[in-house]
């Protein structure tokens, strides 16, 4: 006894306890704003119970007015028991509609949270969950804490209420059937303990393995063209089942446990019935009570151990929940990305709307979380009518420096600014590189990054009141209405997944227009016109540069043929951004 309490007090140490409890505080945020639909939910859940007793006694009475052990009025009694079971009836439809009410509010309100609070959560941190994962945890994790707030606050206090109303009914009647309800609750407390530390680790297993399976899914599909282009197909379909074969079996190993203790409890049930039955009989025999009575009693000790049982059920939902809410923290909890300064922004874009906006860096630094320095003491500066172009051998810090410039990633160190019109000097507003500053950035990054929808579709997703006009002139400028105009349903036409349909030179100007039509005073292209010949490469550039809009644009690429099309040229070379003469510009033209 001794060692089980040391045993205890360690657990209570290691902080399973306190973590549960932060857990628990962590759910009840969400559970309290339904807290009156939960409330009524639990009243309905004790009229209901208030009722099945009441039918109990109306039972007894029938059956003995029914084998003549006391008069009474068959009908009147009869109809009471068809009007008791309709009250019941209607309390659980009503009671399955609250709780089907409070489950689905519950749910999209953790979910539209969760998806929320992942869009604002620190980008750097994110990368390090596989999009499976996120997935698998905004979905089964949030859907199981919703539909866990419902079946354990409320069917606690349901429970408890019909234990012990049964039991002082059993009591007042006959306090000798009370002693049966009692008989199989250590047998059911033993197990429920052996059930829930079986639970706490099926729960991880089965929530990493199912953001494993979610992960392979999704990459999988995403991937079907590489899949097939290096017949892939027997790897990828072995993969899945190998997965689902250490699913299964772990699912069936945790059936086969809650199988034995639902054998055990099932069977330690039926002994105390059939005690209770026994005793029963026992008492109709020596004319201590009645049939009816003793229906009554068998049918109130079916109470009293069914709600034994449904409150130990309540431990492994407990269990659950807070595996889930766990989860859902581990993401939820992570930094976020600071929109204090928003408000100071917006007066700045305000401020500068017709002149433009410059940016400029001074002896900025950034290493990666691994300690591979990318940065030191880089510098550069942009303005209004200007394309500089960042160019560098690949995992030189191009795209790095981009997504620095978006405040996807902090600064280390150095300064990086915008302020505003062509010139800086003393008078000009400044802001400083922030979250909220990406409001004053169009980004078109590698890839395809079109949107399933239609092209229109794509181009309000940046700017909701675009008019066709407005989505033609961007087209053309991003020399795209060239193809868009020649489809049968021009600006309505439909794209795919990832930008199906189209070519990837075509997306990439589709891509670019998006940018355009945001009306963006600083404008990234990562590497974005990869995919066009060098002639429709340098129409593109030109267009950009001679738009009336005051865009301050940045260009990273690896072809130098488009460099002469641009206002200056940096070099990212010893971590510093190194700023080339004419002569170097076109060595690397030649050289490439």
């Amino acid at each position: 006894m001794r060692e089980r309490l040391a045993f205890y007090i360690e657990r209570i140490k290691a902080g399973r306890l306190q973590e549960m409890w932060r857990q628990t505080k962590w759910i009840y945020q969400y559970g309290r704003h339904y807290g009156i639909a939960m409330v009524f939910y639990t009243a309905l859940g004790m009229v209901g119970t208030v009722i099945s007793l009441v039918t109990s006694l109306v039972s007894r009475d029938l059956v003995d007015i029914i084998t003549g052990y006391e008069p009474g009025a068959l009908v009147k009694t009869f109809s009471m028991m068809v009007g008791l079971n309709v009250g019941t009836t209607v309390i659980n439809l009503i009671s399955n509609y609250a709780s089907s009410y409070i489950s689905m509010k519950v749910d999209a309100e953790i979910k539209a949270d969760i998806f929320e609070k992942i869009l604002v959560t620190d980008w750097e941190s994110l990368t390090n969950y596989h999009t499976g994962d996120l997935l698998t945890r905004w979905g089964s994790d949030a859907g199981n804490i919703s539909s866990g707030v419902l079946n354990f606050v409320p069917n606690m206090a349901i429970y408890t209420f019909r234990f012990f109303s049964a039991f002082a009914m059993v009591v007042y009647y006959d306090w000798t059937f009370a002693a049966f309800a009692f008989l199989g609750m250590p047998v059911s407390l033993i197990l429920s303990k052996t059930l829930m530390n079986r639970m706490v680790n099926n729960n991880k297993r089965s929530a990493a393995l199912g953001a494993k399976m979610s992960g392979f899914n999704q990459e999988t599909f995403s991937n079907i063209q590489t899949i097939k282009a290096f017949d892939l197909l027997k790897l990828y379909v072995a993969k899945l089942k190998g997965l689902q074969r250490e699913y299964i079996t772990m699912k069936l190993d945790f059936q086969k446990m809650s199988m034995g203790t639902s054998l055990i409890l099932s069977t330690v049930s039926m002994l105390v019935s059939y005690a209770a039955y026994g005793w029963g009989i026992y008492r109709v025999w020596s004319g201590s009570i009645s049939y009816g009575t003793m229906t009554m009693f068998l049918g109130l000790s079916g109470t009293l151990t069914g709600a034994v049982h449904n409150l130990t059920s309540l431990i492994p939902t407990a269990i659950s929940l807070t595996t889930s809410a766990g989860r859902l923290m581990d993401i939820v909890e992570m930094p976020r990305e600071d929109y204090s300064n928003e408000e100071e922004v917006e007066k700045f874009r305000e401020r500068y709307r017709s002149e433009g906006i410059s940016l400029k860096l001074e002896e900025v630094r950034y290493a990666y979380h691994t300690g591979t320095q990318v940065f030191e003491q880089a510098s550069l500066e942009v303005r209004p009518h200007e394309i500089i172009a960042l160019v560098g051998p690949s995992g030189e810090g191009k795209t790095t420096m981009l997504r620095l410039l978006l405040s996807l990633m902090p600064l280390q160190g150095g300064k990086a600014f915008l302020f505003g019109g062509g010139s800086e000097d003393k008078t000009a507003m400044q802001v400083d590189l922030s979250p909220a500053a990406r409001r004053l950035f169009s980004y078109v990054p590698q890839g395809n990054t079109m949107f399933s929808g239609t092209i229109a579709e794509n181009m309000r997703n940046v700017k909701e009141d675009a008019t066709d006009e407005e989505i033609v002139e961007v087209l053309k400028l991003a020399c795209a209405w060239d193809f868009v105009e020649k489809l049968p349903d021009g600006i309505n036409s439909m794209i795919k997944e990832r930008g199906g349909g189209f070519s990837e030179g075509q997306a990439q100007r589709l891509s670019i227009a998006r940018a355009l039509i945001r009306k963006s005073p600083i404008l990234l292209l990562d590497e974005a016109t990869s995919a066009l010949d060098v002639a429709t490469e340098r129409r593109v550039l030109r267009n950009i540069m001679q738009d009336e809009y005051p865009r301050t644009c940045i260009v990273t690429t690896h072809r130098p043929t488009v460099l002469h099309v641009c206002t200056r040229v940096y070099a990212i070379r010893d971590r510093r951004c190194v700023e080339l003469s004419e002569t170097e510009i076109e060595d690397m033209e030649k050289n490439f």
